[in-house]
C-alpha cells in the first residue's frame, strides 16, 4: 500500500545545519524549501515531472540527451534537500536506482515526512558528508553523478577540488556523466576556477547558462557538465534549452575550455 506522506505546514524548522523554512509557493503551485536564507528545493506534490529551478531542467534536459527512459539509471545526487531532481528522474526512469547524500539528518527526516518520495531501493536518502560517501564507493558503479550541495550560496570548497573530482570520476562507469551546480556572482571567478577543475580531470566539458549569466550580468547557477566521452550538443538539446522559460545557451569544445581559464583547484587551495 502506497504511504500518504503528512500534509506540509508551512513555517521554520530546526534543523542540523540551522534553520529549514517551507513555504507555499502562491505563483507557481507547490511548496518553497530555504535553508539558511537560500532557495534550496521546489516541490510539485502532485507533479513530479515539473522543475521549477531552472538549472535542474538543464541537468535533466542532458541526461535525457545520453539515456533512454528504458535504461536502468544508477544515479548518485550530491546533496539532497527535498530531492526534486531525483524525484523527477524516478518518474522519467521507472527502473532507476538513486542515491541522495544529505549532510543534514534532520532535514532529511522532515522531507520524508513531508514529500511522497520514492521509497529504497528507488531512491535512498544517506545522511553524510558528500566527499566521504564518493569515496567509499566502488569504482564504476553510477551513470550520473549530480553535485547540487551547497554551504549558503556555494559549494562547500573540499567538494570543488581536483582530489574530489577525481574521486566523482573513478566511480562513474566510462561514458558517465558528472553533472555540478555552480552558484556563482557576475565575476564569474568561481565558475572559472569550478569549470578548469572539473575539465582537467574529464577529457570533456560542457557548460550551460543563460546568456546574462556567461556575460556576467547577474548572479545565478552554470551547470558544468563533465565526461570521459563527447559533449557536443545535438539539435534537440539545443531546441529544448532555448525553449525553456529562461533560454540557456551551451558552450562546449574550446569554447568551453576557454571559459574554464585558470589552473585546477587542489585540496591544498581548498
Amino acid at each position: 500500500m502506497a504511504r500518504t506522506p503528512a500534509q506540509p505546514t508551512p513555517g521554520r524548522y530546526d534543523i542540523d545545519t540551522g534553520v529549514a523554512e517551507l513555504s507555499a509557493d502562491t505563483i507557481s503551485g507547490g511548496w518553497l524549501l530555504t535553508i539558511n536564507g537560500a532557495h534550496s528545493s521546489h516541490i510539485h506534490p502532485d507533479d513530479p515531472t515539473a522543475l521549477d529551478f531552472e538549472y535542474l531542467r538543464q541537468m535533466a534536459a542532458v541526461i535525457d540527451e545520453r539515456h533512454p527512459p528504458s535504461e536502468r539509471l544508477r544515479v548518485l545526487h550530491l546533496g539532497g534537500a527535498a530531492c526534486a531532481l531525483a524525484r523527477h528522474l524516478d518518474h522519467r526512469y521507472a527502473d532507476a536506482r538513486q542515491v541522495a547524500v544529505e549532510i543534514d539528518a534532520e532535514l532529511a527526516r522532515l522531507v520524508r515526512e513531508w514529500f511522497d518520495l520514492p521509497r529504497a531501493p528507488r531512491l535512498r536518502i544517506r545522511v553524510g558528508d558528500a566527499r566521504e560517501v564518493v569515496t567509499s564507493l566502488q569504482p564504476g558503479t553510477r551513470d550520473v553523478i549530480v553535485r547540487d550541495a551547497f554551504a549558503g550560496d556555494r559549494t562547500p570548497r573540499h567538494l570543488t577540488t581536483r582530489e574530489f573530482t577525481t574521486a566523482v570520476r573513478d566511480v562513474l562507469v566510462p561514458g558517465g556523466l558528472y553533472l555540478a551546480n555552480c552558484g556563482d556572482g557576475r565575476d564569474l571567478a568561481g565558475a572559472r576556477a569550478d569549470a578548469a577543475t572539473i575539465g582537467s580531470v574529464f577529457e570533456h566539458l560542457m557548460l550551460i547558462a543563460d546568456a546574462a549569466m556567461f556575460k556576467g550580468r547577474r548572479t545565478g547557477n552554470i551547470v558544468i557538465v563533465g565526461s570521459d566521452t563527447p559533449l557536443e550538443p545535438s539539435a534537440a538539446l539545443v531546441r529544448t534549452l532555448l525553449a525553456d522559460p529562461l533560454p540557456a545557451q551551451i558552450m562546449s569544445g574550446q569554447r568551453a575550455r576557454d571559459f574554464a581559464r585558470g589552473p585546477a583547484l587542489t585540496d591544498d587551495d581548498a
